[in-house]
């Protein structure tokens, strides 16, 4: 498989927008009594092995290992639970076993991917009418990621509708030590999206605002700023 070329990206405040209630608080509730940083890692093994999610679907958990998970940052638990709550069919440059951190340059494409993803959810469901807030996670990246913004030899990592081109350049590159990957947004054209594949990558990552979607029988919400952090 060809691997895209390699371009230095210095991005401060990506948005990554989580479902309000995944991200009431950004870190594990265990991480309070924590009084250390070994003491943390193994609050860490704890609430990975007795998280619903992963003990149901414990055959997922070796996608990554704990050495990997990051502790001491802020937000930890958000960051880790990008990596280790994969969807189970996958998502475009990460396969069901392992997740990777998703986010846009702009805010606009980070909402039309969460809003093209949410739909279709709706859809499935038959329920077309549902208000929801997500709060947008800022992060910033420095590094030279794999890029395939102008490249078209990659035109089906970018099909709006498969994954599996996508998926099979994503576990190459994860296999070769990759960062992560930048590309064009698929449901923004004009937009920029980046996949983290290392948790540790993932820096000053802060809460910058919540944001309500309110879906009345078409794909297109409306979108309107609850409130912002400090």
């Amino acid at each position: 498989m060809r691997i895209p070329a390699l371009s230095r990206i210095r991005q401060a405040h990506t948005h990554r927008l989580i479902s309000s209630k995944y991200s009431e608080s950004g870190d594990s509730v265990l991480a309070r009594i924590a009084d250390n940083d070994d003491h943390l890692r193994g609050i860490l093994e704890l609430d990975l092995a007795t998280d619903e999610r992963l003990v149901a679907e414990a055959d997922r958990v070796s996608g990554i290992g704990i050495d990997e998970l990051v502790s001491g940052v802020p937000h930890a638990g958000i960051i880790n639970a990008a990596f280790a709550h994969a969807h189970p069919l996958g998502s475009r440059f990460s396969g069901p076993d392992r997740g990777a951190w998703y986010a846009g340059a702009e805010l606009a494409t980070s909402q039309a991917e969460v809003a093209w993803h949410k739909w279709i959810e709706l859809v499935e469901v038959d329920w077309l009418e549902e208000s929801v807030t997500y709060d947008d996670y800022l992060a910033d990246f420095a590094g030279e990621f794999h890029d395939i913004r102008e490249d078209s030899a990659f035109e089906g990592c970018l099909d709006p509708a498969s994954y599996i081109e996508s998926q099979a350049l994503g576990e190459t590159l994860l296999q070769q030590g990759s960062p992560g990957i930048v590309y064009p947004s698929v449901r923004r054209k004009g937009g920029t999206c980046l996949a983290c594949f290392r948790p540790a990558l993932v820096d000053n990552v802060r809460k910058g605002a919540r944001y309500r979607f309110t879906w009345r029988g078409s794909p297109t919400p409306v979108v309107r700023l609850e409130q912002r952090y400090p």
